[in-house]
């Protein structure tokens, strides 16, 4: 939002001769208002799905969103290419190439957007809908181990560490803890780019208890579980959330704050190779599981 505010005042200053170019406020002006405020629009939606996630609100499934993300870029389309009309519009004569253009762009992405309504993936924008294992109409089968059923792509899964690990002491296998967050676009990008690949899939489901950790979840804990908690630096942290709990556990024994944040653990709570990040390359994502599981058997 700031780099969109501040491109036009740093590019002006940097070329004074293109404000000599621009043509007069007019309608065109007024369009390029209208179709910010599309994108404005579709952004809020984004935002506002963020906060749906954290809080589990569960009014703002992924069809929903997708839904007004269509007739958002719909109506976006059809206001330029002159069929919707608002009051401080100009008569539109005729429809320039530029207009055309991004008229054709906001159709091309509507279409696109469209077989998601009915559980296609959009690989394209992920990261922005809502996950897919949030749906309405279209469930996952992957389950939570503790009934939530949000675990993606028919991964079983915990949502509690002390709970996850215990069971993997029990079937002597490792850990792969999963810090993620609700409002982390990189982390939609690895589960919907990454672990939806096949081999990845298997080789998670069949060789590790996957623990995935919420960041950000906002739901409290319950009273008894709520304390404070003196930090490395010596500051002193009030736990109250599920994400607070996780969020400290993270920094305080990894040391890292970002997500996702992918960490291989043996059944004595010991790393058995270097937590990664980011890992859009799947084969490299896989190398690193595969790494983890080789030294987990060593040990």
């Amino acid at each position: 939002f700031a780099t969109a505010l501040a491109l036009p005042f740093a590019l002006f200053a940097a070329f004074p001769g293109w404000l000599n170019t621009l043509p007069k406020s007019g309608g065109w002006l007024n369009s390029v208002k209208v179709v910010l405020g599309f994108l404005e629009l579709a952004l809020a939606m984004k935002f506002l799905s963020n906060v749906d996630l954290a809080y589990h609100w569960g009014f703002l499934k992924r069809e929903l969103f997708i839904a007004i993300w269509v007739t958002i870029f719909g109506l976006m389309s059809l206001y330029l290419l002159g069929k919707l009309k608002f009051s401080h519009d100009s008569d539109l004569p005729y429809i320039g190439t530029g207009r055309i253009i991004f008229a054709i762009i906001a159709t091309a992405f509507t279409l696109y957007l469209i077989p998601g309504l009915w559980g296609a993936p959009l690989r394209m924008i992920s990261g922005f809908p809502p996950p897919e294992f949030y749906k309405e109409w279209i469930q996952e089968t992957g389950k939570d181990e503790h009934g939530g059923g949000s675990c993606p792509h028919n991964l079983n899964c915990y949502h509690d560490y002390e709970a996850g690990m215990a069971y993997a002491k029990s079937i002597n296998k490792p850990v792969m803890i999963d810090f993620t967050g609700w409002s982390c676009v990189n982390c939609r990008k690895m589960e919907e780019n990454v672990w939806t690949e096949p081999e990845v899939t298997k080789y998670i489901t069949e060789n590790f208890i996957l623990v995935s950790l919420y960041v950000d979840d906002k739901e409290k804990l319950p009273v008894a579980e709520r304390f404070s908690y003196k930090q490395l630096d010596g500051n002193m942290k009030e736990i109250v959330t599920v994400g607070d709990k996780w969020a400290t556990f993270q920094s305080e024994n990894f040391k890292q704050v970002t997500q996702p944040l992918y960490v291989i653990l043996d059944t004595k709570e010991r790393l058995v190779n270097n937590p990664v990040g980011y890992t859009p390359d799947f084969k490299e994502y896989l190398k690193w599981l595969t790494c983890g599981k080789s030294n987990f058997m060593k040990q």
